[in-house]
């Protein structure tokens, strides 16, 4: 007596789910997103002045890069700075602008050589604040001079 080896299917049980990447908790972590909602164009420079000083494009190709990294894998390449001791600095050459909440977490991209994007994190979603092409928002001591 033959054995039936294969059993009729469905059409519908050979569609496939795409399966979603999980880290070893079982949770997908969301990659970086960036928003220009609370960039502030009374400070820092604009586009138009970053694109004539060909800091633009790198900016560009420096945001798509992060874009694929998700915040964790972003600070623990050093990719994104964010200062923790104070809301905001106090020896800064930009104002906390009345827009932006009170309480975040101000955080840095560096670009090339002493320009940055200022910014800070809601959720997954860098939001972008000041283009500071002479590190004008932290500022800092020179070190050995």
């Amino acid at each position: 007596m033959a054995r039936k080896r294969f059993k009729p299917r469905k059409a519908s049980s050979y569609s496939r789910k795409p399966k979603d990447l999980e880290d070893k908790s079982g949770v997908r972590e969301p990659l970086i997103a960036f928003s220009f909602k609370d960039f502030d164009r009374s400070q820092g420079q604009t586009f138009k002045e970053w694109e004539v000083e060909e800091l633009l494009a790198n900016a560009c190709e420096k945001l798509a890069g992060i874009s694929q990294l998700t915040v964790a894998q972003a600070l623990q390449q050093q990719i994104i700075k964010i200062y923790t001791k104070v809301d905001f600095p106090p020896n800064s050459g930009f104002t906390h602008p009345k827009h932006v909440p009170e309480g975040v977490k101000w955080a840095s991209i560096r670009i090339q050589g002493k320009e940055r994007i200022i910014g800070y994190f809601d959720e997954n979603i860098f939001q972008i604040v000041f283009l500071d092409k002479e590190h004008e928002f932290w500022k800092t001591e020179k070190k050995n001079t």
